[in-house]
């Protein structure tokens, strides 16, 4: 019975850290920000894009940062890279550079 006892009290304490763990890399609207940022590494934009959820690419997706990311060593691979893999990183989807 004790054994029980310690095995009911250790799921009440560690289940509320479990539930943090698997919300601390998601955004607002239940993406992935680490997902978005290996998205923006890999492109500037594609990460703010998945973030606003795909969808249509004028309206989505950040046209500026996208754009100018063909830019070699300013977009790919370069400062707009970086920048937007942070933005992405932490939940911010906007055309900012």
């Amino acid at each position: 019975m004790p054994r029980l006892a310690s095995i009911v009290a250790a799921v009440l304490v560690l289940a509320p850290a479990t539930s943090f763990a698997q919300e601390a890399g998601r955004c607002a609207n239940l993406r992935s920000s680490q997902g978005a940022m290996w998205l923006s590494i890999a492109h500037p934009g594609l990460g703010e894009w998945y973030l606003n959820g795909w969808g249509p690419f004028e309206q989505n997706a950040p046209q500026r940062k996208f754009w100018l990311g063909f830019i070699p060593f300013y977009g790919w691979p370069g400062y707009l890279q970086v920048i937007s893999a942070i933005d992405a990183a932490n939940c911010r989807t906007g055309d900012r550079i």
